[in-house]
């Protein structure tokens, strides 16, 4: 049985994402977070509910993040960098309070099933629950879509506010002749909800291999691996064609640079559902739009988090 290191980052809640991304880098093959305002402000219905929170593993202030190596990885060089490149991230504007770094060791059978007996289904909207694959769930409604997920330790569980302010994006503005990239994939929840929604062409895109592996995974889970095509790709480049609808759930480091590259993307009036912005974020990001020759249709909150919806105008001759 493989014996795994667990190196866990307690830090604040505005450094979560940019710390996931750096244990991504660093090789790790699973990412957690533990953030106790997922728990306290998910929407409840009646009895269901995602998590079950455990007061010992989530902290009342910041997030633990928890990246995991084997024991035949150069630890001391992950932890030196992890280490360095966490710090480093106040030269880049992001604040950092309540750091604390530790490794432990983890079982396999540990990190595999333990966690699972707190994921249970969610509804994200009126109109659509995610559902872990090993869960038993009866549709409340007739028009009820179910979104199957195994969503292991790398890319969550599909219900962080900057997943659901996208599905309720796409629950909105999807139309059944829709053309949709799906850029930064993570999980595939975003691509499988778009084609619940009735879009007719899909197409998933993530630079990480594992994002792949998962997202074709969980598309296979909801049989749709013949409707939804998934591709190892960065953001995005090479792709020739243009899309009616590109949906980005990522860090705003890379939507701020992608702009112009998905205006370039979209047919005249497409539509670009972009999250994965701070709130301290949102300003800059809407700017660029508009200087992009984007209308801003609808900025949504949740939370911290926010999504800006915006239609591609035709530029003057």
């Amino acid at each position: 049985m493989t014996e795994w290191k667990e190196f866990s980052v307690a830090i604040n809640n505005e450094a979560a994402e940019a710390v996931s991304s750096i244990f991504t880098e660093l090789g790790s093959s699973g990412v957690s977070i533990s953030d106790r305002n997922d728990f306290l402000h998910m929407p409840e219905y009646g009895n269901d509910t995602l998590w079950e929170l455990d007061e010992e593993n989530f902290p009342k202030d910041g997030v633990v993040i928890k990246g995991y190596f084997t024991e035949h990885d150069d630890l001391d060089q992950i932890n030196d960098e992890l280490t360095r490149r966490v710090k480093q991230l106040a030269d880049y504007g992001i604040m950092i309070t309540h750091l604390d770094i530790t490794m432990s060791d983890v079982k396999e059978e540990d990190w595999s099933n333990a966690w699972k007996k707190y994921y249970h289904p969610v509804n994200i909207t009126r109109f659509l629950t995610i559902v872990p694959q090993w869960e038993t769930y009866e549709k409340r409604f007739d028009d009820e879509r179910i979104v199957y997920l195994d969503p292991g330790l790398a890319f969550g569980t599909g219900t962080h506010p900057t997943t659901q302010l996208c599905i309720q994006a796409l629950e909105t503005y999807v139309f059944p002749e829709a053309k949709l990239f799906d850029v930064g994939t993570g999980s595939g929840v975003l691509s499988i909800a778009a084609d619940l929604y009735g879009a007719k062409e899909v197409r998933a895109y993530d630079l990480d291999e594992v994002a792949v592996t998962s997202a074709k995974d969980n598309i296979r889970l909801n049989q749709l691996e013949d409707r939804i095509d998934v591709q190892a790709n960065n953001l995005l480049k090479d792709v020739s064609d243009q899309a009616d609808i590109i949906v980005a759930n990522i860090l705003t480091e890379v939507i701020l640079p992608f702009i112009p590259d998905a205006y370039a993307h979209l047919e005249d009036d497409g539509l670009f559902i972009t999250s994965g912005i701070i709130l301290d974020k949102k300003d800059e990001v809407i700017e660029s739009l508009i200087r992009h020759d984007f209308d801003i249709l609808q900025v949504n909150q949740m939370k911290d988090w926010v999504a800006v919806i915006a239609k591609k105008t035709k530029k003057e001759e």
